[in-house]
């Protein structure tokens, strides 16, 4: 009874370092040219200091307009400020008064 045997191939053990290199090379590629890469790290803090200061105008208008709804409850009304939204809002002009629209 003969029996065979079986050659080992060379490119059997290139399998798995060339896996490895082919992982290496793809996180290197995305590393440098990827949405979230080395260069463009600059530009997203830049991205993020026009947002702090958006956000800090949009605080700054958020509390002008709690100031300006905190004059229009009930216990604090003024005479002013309800003119005010009387007439932007409803309208409301008086007989002796002359409306510029601009």
């Amino acid at each position: 009874m003969s029996t065979r045997q079986k050659r080992k191939s060379r490119l059997n053990g290139l399998i798995v370092p060339g896996l490895c290199l082919s992982l290496l090379v793809y996180f290197a590629y995305h590393a440098q040219a990827g949405r979230y890469s080395i260069y463009t790290k600059e530009e997203m803090r830049q991205e993020a200091k026009r947002l702090k200061g958006e956000l800090e105008e949009l605080r700054a208008e958020r509390s002008r307009l709690q100031n300006r709804v905190g004059q229009l409850t009930v216990g604090t009304l003024e005479r002013d400020a309800l003119d005010e939204v009387a007439r932007s809002q409803l309208g409301y002009v008086g007989e002796n008064e002359i409306v510029i629209f601009y």
